[in-house]
């Protein structure tokens, strides 16, 4: 199970065996190099942990804990979590301030403990079989020993089609393998498994009435403090600097908490569309840092073949490609990177946030009406007609129209002609839309767009956003750190009101404000908003094209019951000849048949068969821009 995940922690392995319970540990060793080797134990080793994270408040809670008469034998942060359970049980999580997955078993009590930190940043999945419980940051370590584990939840796939993913709040992909929610805590004792919630985003718009200087100030504060404890480490620390606007604030912050330049790293294609290094290299001259750029070229089809081999869930968020690479240039020079990783969640930054709140005039449209149109008049509307999504769209209530539009496989997969009959039997295309309804029904606010934030928080963030970053940082050992994501933050963040997140086209009002105090280049905080933008569509068109034909085309793939082969055969037509762009779906089809071939369909003598592929692709050309950097836009 170790050896499946080594390079998460290519430093050292640790192993704890007793009786019919093992903790094993692969670590990348960061705060206590030589001294805080896993699994760490009590004082009479009756207690003992396996952790993935970092404790940012661990010196204070260590002295707090060496007053109670605590002893520790390292100083590492993981040691903090083995007496803190000691002090205060289960309820150990509620003084932990930072990212983690964490095992711990205690043998007098024969109880075993699984806690993931509140938001999702570190993964931690499980397994409950006739054996006892098996449990692990990635799926793969489970296949190792469970092969028999990998049969598909048709259902799950539902939430892939739809949204690219599958959320982080419990099922995955396999029918008996889960996902330990964030914020949630797992006690497995003597064969019986209960979960508990021990947090949540708290009410939002709830902050004391103040002036807007007032705010900004305990912003400015709030997130230095953060960031300044996400610096702490024993090797190496950079940043990862996208131009854009949150990570320009983490690095404008960092550079004042540290004694030399801060190491940053940004990259860009060489397709001037997609090329977003000049608004970084902006900041990075700016804050001084020492830039570090590259410019990607990549062998697309290698690289496309390395990252689904290593995803043991279908992940079609195709700047997984960029993030890998980031990663990987990063790891040449250091261990940990910061990141500017949540503010779009916490304060509004995506551009559909601005459009589906002024699409609210369309809720004066009789729902009754809407659903004639749907049902009576979209399904004969020719497919190639300009703005027939749209008109379905605006047809629909707020939160469906919503969900809508941030499907790619539209929500409740509305138009079905691609999946076939039997596959539409053993699913129920509506599930995905329930779920995420109830994360907006019940979210703790009042208005609309704190209920939006609440939804993409609980599903786009942890499920897409935090498992990409994690996946592909992870297949680089390096350790990446959201500061804007510590809870502290998140409780924060929610407690304004929704006019300090977006006023009026402004998103991110407050948080731009803080930008522009602290230096941030007004080019950067006013651009429009880019996020990792994708050549898929022209990568289709040439480097990806065989790869897409050959792999969608195969007689594997068009037997395998999910798609109608007509419909793939005319979706890619349609794309080659320049009809309409279907780049995001096919990527989405693509992933989905390599992950079957790399894990469904592959399993010798019980160990899960990656794709033959080099184990370190370095892909374009690197630059050191200096320090400070030098290069102008």
């Amino acid at each position: 199970m170790c050896a499946a995940i080594a390079y998460r922690g290519p430093d050292d392995q640790g192993v704890m065996v007793a009786g019919n319970v093992g903790l094993g540990m692969r670590r990348l060793s960061i705060i206590d190099v030589e001294g805080g080797q896993q699994p760490i134990h009590n004082e009479d080793q009756t207690v003992w942990v396996v952790f993935n994270g970092e404790i940012y408040n661990f010196p204070e809670l260590r002295r707090e804990l060496e007053s109670r008469g605590h002893r520790f034998y390292t100083h590492s942060d993981t040691e903090v979590i083995v007496h803190s359970y000691e002090e205060f049980g289960s309820d150990c999580v509620q003084h932990l301030r930072g990212m983690f997955g964490f095992a711990l078993y205690d043998q007098r009590q024969e109880l075993l403990l699984l806690a993931r930190d509140r938001v999702g940043i570190k993964p931690l999945h499980y397994a409950h079989t006739a054996q006892g419980i098996a449990f692990a940051s990635e799926i793969k370590s489970l296949l190792e020993v469970f092969p028999e584990l990998k049969e598909v939840n048709s259902q799950s796939l539902v939430d892939y089609f739809c949204f690219g993913y599958i959320p982080d709040d419990d099922n995955t992909c396999f029918r008996n393998i889960f996902k330990l929610p964030p914020g949630h805590r797992l006690i497995y004792q003597r064969g019986r498994m209960r979960i508990e919630q021990y947090w949540d985003i708290p009410q939002y718009a709830t902050h004391r009435k103040c002036s807007e200087e007032e705010l900004l100030e305990e912003l400015e504060h709030l997130l230095y403090e953060t960031v300044n404890s996400h610096l702490i480490s024993d090797v190496p620390i950079g940043a990862l600097l996208s131009g854009g606007v949150d990570s320009s604030v983490v690095v404008a912050l960092a550079s004042r908490a540290v004694r030399k330049p801060l190491v940053t790293f940004s990259i860009g294609f060489s397709h001037s569309d997609f090329d977003e290094r000049c608004h970084a290299r902006e900041v990075a001259q700016v804050f001084g840092t020492d830039h570090h750029e590259l410019v990607l070229d990549p062998d697309i089809v290698d690289l496309t073949h390395k990252l689904t081999s290593s995803l043991e869930e279908p992940f079609a968020d195709s700047s997984m490609i960029p993030t890998f690479c980031v990663s990987q240039m990063a790891r040449r020079h250091v261990t940990v990177a910061i990141s500017g990783d949540g503010g779009d969640e916490l304060f509004a930054g995506y551009d559909r946030y601005r459009v589906n709140m002024r699409r609210r005039i369309f809720g004066l449209i009789p729902s009754s009406v809407g659903k004639l149109y749907r049902e009576l008049i979209f399904p004969h509307l020719p497919r190639t007609l300009l703005g027939r999504k749209l008109s379905f769209n605006v047809s629909l209530p707020f939160l469906d129209r919503y969900l809508d539009s941030i499907a790619v496989f539209p929500a409740g997969l509305r138009d079905c002609g691609i999946f076939s009959p039997e596959f539409l039997r053993q699913i129920d295309p509506l599930q995905p839309l329930e779920r995420f309804r109830a994360y907006f029904d019940h979210a703790p606010a009042g208005d609309l767009l704190s209920r939006l934030l609440y939804l993409d928080t609980k599903t786009y963030l942890a499920g897409d956003i935090l498992t990409k970053i994690d996946r592909m940082s992870m297949l680089n050992s390096l350790e990446v750190r959201p500061p804007i994501l510590d809870h502290r933050v998140v409780e924060w963040a929610a407690s304004l009101p929704p006019e300090y997140k977006l006023r009026k086209s402004q998103s991110k009002y407050l948080l731009k404000r803080l930008a522009k105090k602290l230096g941030v280049p007004g080019t950067v905080i006013d651009r429009p908003k880019r996020g990792f933008a994708m050549p898929l569509e022209h990568w289709f068109r040439a480097g990806l094209r065989e790869l897409a034909q050959e792999t969608l085309l195969d007689s594997r793939a068009l037997q395998r019951g999910y798609f109608r082969p007509g419909r793939v055969r005319q979706l890619l037509d349609e794309h080659f000849s320049g009809v309409r762009n279907y780049a995001g779906e096919i990527w989405m089809l693509l992933v989905f048949e390599l992950w079957h071939r790399n894990f469904p369909d592959h399993s010798v003598g019980g160990k899960v068969q990656m794709s033959a592929r080099p184990a370190s692709i370095l892909v374009g050309q690197e630059a050191s821009t200096g320090s400070p950097a030098r290069q102008a836009c």
